[in-house]
């Protein structure tokens, strides 16, 4: 057994004896050890505490990092992406800045049709690599866990491809990645007139091999006017639920439509987006024992009004943070990035974001007992901050990269 400790820590950071999800006032406490040592044995956390009180007699220790000046927090764990994908879409983004609309840039073939169309010219092999590449360099950003979506294939033989990609991404990568079945994310151009063709296309053709080759851990569908109404939704998720497929939803994000209620009624593990929010939801989702899992870059990128981050928290919500790491609304996993905008622009305290963008992301993706804490028994996966002289300088500094290295599983990256 290999044990190494991690000594003269300044700041061991969301450290917690037990976990579960946080909800409104929660989520601003981090606790937090000064002057730490942290002891890791085969990529798991043995042992964390004072300087002070060190004991590691018990510990066959065989190798010792000095962290002085250093933080060390939890990976983020980042729980919703469409990280494979086969081309970016810069040239709809010089067009948005012209002023073209979203329905405008779609008639010209742009959007997720665009997308579609890119992927399914694109090779099994060169989307595993630039997927590969992508995932690397949100590692080293700090991301140790990822959800990744399907959604570009619009067809059994493209959201196939798509999830063995990201299959193939599980069993290669360090990082610990979780697969959404995303087939009904918009309608093809030969079923835009015929909704209930399509949705037979998922529920007969794609959802049976899925489940034989054991391709997802959630279903979701874009909730949305002019893609998939509240009760296609339904029917698609219980379809997905038959084959074991849980529900991680996308909801309110341009309007609110009943989706909020579909997904409460799915019992879904959680609901994205949420730019679109009135009173009443706001109370549901507060009452509600899923995760609310915000997007504030996709917001950011699109020029939308934010989340409503604070007064879901104040209202008691579990508030998990997340990147939408896409090519079309937010072609970024940088997830300090998240972090920061969330306290900037939607007046979470760091704490709060912090605490959102682990352990909430984790419980997320049903990861809460592997990952997101500083918990004897949990993967080490661990992000070294840069000195910097609080935890509050990293959502300040939103524009640095204050990571020195980052740790998966008791490696450096």
């Amino acid at each position: 057994m290999s044990s190494q400790i991690i000594t003269n820590i300044k700041q061991l950071v969301n450290v917690r004896e037990q976990t579960h999800v946080l909800r409104g006032a929660e989520l601003a406490q981090l606790p937090v050890i000064e002057n730490a040592y942290l002891i890791i044995e085969d990529g798991i956390i043995a042992a964390y505490g004072k300087m002070q009180n060190i004991q590691h007699s018990t510990f066959n220790i065989q190798h010792s990092i000095d962290a002085s000046g250093q933080c060390i927090l939890p990976c983020w764990c980042d729980s919703h992406t469409h990280l494979v994908f086969a081309g970016s879409r810069e040239n709809e983004f010089v067009d948005k800045i012209k002023g073209l609309s979203y329905a405008e840039i779609a008639a010209k073939g742009g959007g997720i049709l665009n997308s579609a169309k890119k992927l399914h010219s694109t090779s099994t092999d060169e989307l595993f690599n630039h997927a590969w590449k992508r995932l690397e360099e949100v590692s080293k950003l700090g991301t140790g866990a990822v959800e990744i979506k399907s959604g570009y294939g619009l067809a059994a033989e493209g959201e196939l491809k798509m999830l063995r990609v990201i299959k193939k991404l599980k069993e290669k990568s360090a990082l610990t990645i979780k697969s959404t079945f995303l087939g009904a994310h918009t309608y093809p151009l030969e079923f835009k007139e015929n909704h209930k063709g399509y949705i037979a296309l998922i529920i007969n053709e794609m959802l049976p091999v899925i489940a034989k080759e054991k391709l997802a851990d959630y279903i979701d569908v874009f909730c949305e006017n002019g893609f998939f109404s509240p009760e296609e939704t339904e029917t698609i998720c219980k379809a997905g639920m038959s084959y074991g497929l849980k529900p991680k939803l996308h909801v309110n994000q341009l309007n609110s439509i009943g989706g909020i209620e579909t997904g409460i009624k799915l019992n879904a593990i959680s609901l994205d987006h949420l730019e679109t929010l009135t009173e009443k939801e706001i109370t549901l989702l507060s009452k509600w024992e899923g995760i609310s899992t915000l997007l504030p870059t996709a917001a950011f990128f699109l020029r939308m009004t934010l989340q409503p981050a604070r007064q879901l928290i104040d209202k008691g919500a579990a508030v998990a943070l997340a990147s939408d790491y896409n090519p079309g609304s937010s072609p970024s996993g940088n997830m300090n990035f998240v972090v920061a905008l969330s306290c900037i622009q939607m007046k979470m305290l760091p704490e709060e974001a912090i605490n959102a963008a682990t352990i909430n992301g984790a419980y997320a993706m049903e990861l809460g007992k592997e990952l997101g804490s500083i918990t004897v028994g949990k993967k080490a996966n661990l992000i070294f901050t840069k000195p910097i002289p609080s935890l509050a300088y990293l959502p300040y500094s939103f524009a640095n990269n204050l990571i020195d290295k980052v740790m998966i599983g008791g490696e450096f990256i």
